[in-house]
Parts: structure tokens; sequence; C-alpha cells
């Protein structure tokens, strides 16, 4: 009993996970790089919905890079949170100037906020 209780409780975090990630429908594309650029300006410009625009067409990266760090479909929505979270360190904190698109950037911020959760995590567990 105890062994199919596992394999459906792993089938189930597989299914979810799959259906969460896997799914191309469920993100919007990403901007194109003239878009980008231009919503970048806009938000220098102090114009909040070219934020919301920028998150949201990024969130494709949270969830590629998720799928990297996930073990159990359990813990998908708090990686996904907390790298969205870092997607909005990133975009708060981008410097165009610096030669470098904003994807690029904003996958190191949300890796950082991922390792910095699992540093948390571990630490806690050990004390």
């Amino acid at each position: 009993m105890f062994v199919m209780y596992c394999l459906f409780n792993i089938v189930g975090s597989i299914t979810f996970f799959v259906a969460y990630i896997g799914n191309g429908a469920s993100f919007p594309q990403p901007l194109s790089e003239s878009d980008e650029k231009y919503y970048l300006e806009k938000l220098k410009e102090g114009d909040p919905l070219a934020k919301n625009v920028l998150i949201e067409r990024n969130l494709r990266l949270v969830a590629h890079i998720v799928k990297k760090y996930s073990y159990s479909g359990k813990e998908v929505d708090d990686l996904i949170s907390i790298g969205t979270i870092g997607l909005i360190k990133a975009i708060d904190s981008y410097n165009s100037s610096k030669g470098t698109r904003l994807a690029t950037y904003a996958a190191r911020c949300i890796e950082n906020v991922i390792y910095a959760l699992r540093q948390h995590r571990v630490t806690y567990i050990n004390n």
C-alpha cells in the first residue's frame, strides 16, 4: 500500500510539473529586442504598466530556470514565487548601458535568489 501511495504521489508531482512548466501556451512570448528597449525606456519614464509587461513577458524565463532547480513538484510553486521576486529585482536594477540584454541579467538574479533560498533552508535545517 505504501508503495502505491508513493507511486501515485510521484506521478501526480510529475504530471503537475509537466503541466505547469511544459505548457508553452501558459506564458506569453518573450519581447523582441526592440520591444524590450521600448518598455525599458517607458519604465525609466515611470510607466508602471511597462514594468508589468516586462514581468509578464519574462515569466517564461523564470519557469525555464525553475525547471533546472526543482526536484519535486511540491517545491515548484515556491521556486516560481522566489524566481519572480528575482525577476522583479532584476527589472528594478537593470542597467542597459552595461551591454547585456535584460534576460541575461535577469537569469542571474533569478538563480541568485534560488541559491539564497536553498542556502537558507540548509542553514535552517542544520541549526
